[in-house]
């Protein structure tokens, strides 16, 4: 088995590539995985507009919540946990913690309407509960100021 190089390795032997080599070993990453491809898309096109980012994200949230089967209670659970780890993927492509809170308080605004709606279904509403308090953990590391007004958003 191979042995796999600390970050810190990685990134030395990196600063002495060249351009060109940099490019291939990034197009090579990027074809291995669908992940690498969307991190480097992110990276590349998104990262320098985080807003746009941010609301591209949440279109694609309020899609899925939109096919979400409101008359199973197994079936809206499990779509909405799809929705919760396509949105932790989306969130961990930044590297801003406000990104991650603002996806996950619009995450968590539209699995509301289903925590209500299934009131007897103790793994959704554990799961929403979970969020909220990862929620709260990611605010305690801001700034007071916006601290205050994720705390506004959260209670609403």
């Amino acid at each position: 088995m191979l042995e796999t190089q600390s970050i810190s390795n990685i990134k030395k032997e990196l600063a002495h590539l060249a351009a060109p080599d940099l490019s291939r070993i990034i197009l090579r990453l990027a074809k291995f995985k669908k992940i690498n491809k969307e991190l480097t898309h992110y990276l590349l096109f998104e990262a320098h507009d985080e807003e746009s980012f941010i609301e591209k994200v949440k279109n694609i949230i309020e899609e899925r919540f939109k096919d979400t089967p409101k008359n199973s209670s197994y079936l809206a659970t499990k779509q909405i946990r799809k929705t919760l780890r396509l949105t932790n993927q989306y969130a961990g492509y930044s590297d801003l913690v406000q990104t991650e809170i603002e996806l996950l308080i619009y995450f968590c605004t539209q699995t509301k309407p289903f925590v209500t709606l299934y009131k007897n279904q103790t793994v959704l509403s554990n799961l929403y509960l979970r969020q909220i308090q990862k929620l709260k953990k990611l605010i305690s590391k801001l700034h007071e100021d916006l601290q205050y007004d994720y705390e506004k958003k959260i209670t609403n």
